[in-house]
């Protein structure tokens, strides 16, 4: 039997040869996140001004961009790499831990305004793409599904997971 090897719906050769920094600064340079960056920047008002809103922003793009598990992580890697600490936009120490914490809940709080960000980046993209999302077929093999083989005595009641149960599956997408 010939095996036809799953494609990647999506490759990132382009990005992947870039390094670290230019990576990020592709992130930076096209999220369209000024808006959101004047609201949080008008809600900090006249307060303290020790750690920006648009470097602590920029610098948790980074956190992404690089694949930091934590907030601590982060600030290790911003207190060794004078660079990432410029591009960020810091002009002194790493921000604190605390710091982080309420910046975080900040951004919590406008999590409106980071939906708008998302919404504003698939709207450049089907601008780009006009089919993009119109039909999609792929092979469910290469998705790793892991749920608990049906059991004979157990209910639909949300005790195990019913996602990959194929029966479940047409029942919760048949709307569509």
């Amino acid at each position: 039997m010939a095996i036809i090897p799953q494609m990647s719906l999506f490759t990132w050769k382009e990005i992947e040869i870039l390094g670290d920094l230019d990576r990020l600064r592709l992130v930076l340079d096209y999220m369209p996140d000024e808006a959101f960056m004047q609201n949080l920047e008008k809600k900090r008002g006249k307060g303290r001004n020790d750690y920006p809103v648009r470097a602590m922003w920029n610098s948790i793009l980074a956190g992404i961009v690089f694949q930091h598990e934590s907030i601590e992580k982060l600030r290790r890697e911003l207190s060794r790499n004078g660079q990432l600490r410029e591009m960020c936009g810091f002009e002194g120490q790493v921000p604190t831990s605390y710091a982080y914490t309420r910046f975080l809940k900040s951004l919590i709080r406008d999590e409106e305004m980071m939906d708008k960000m998302f919404e504003t980046l698939v709207e450049q993209l089907l601008e780009r793409l006009p089919n993009f999302g119109k039909r999609l077929a792929i092979d469910s093999k290469a998705i790793s599904s892991f749920s608990k083989h049906p059991n004979k005595h157990e209910t639909e009641d949300g005790r195990r997971d019913l996602d990959a149960n194929p029966h479940f599956a047409r029942l919760k997408y048949s709307s569509f």
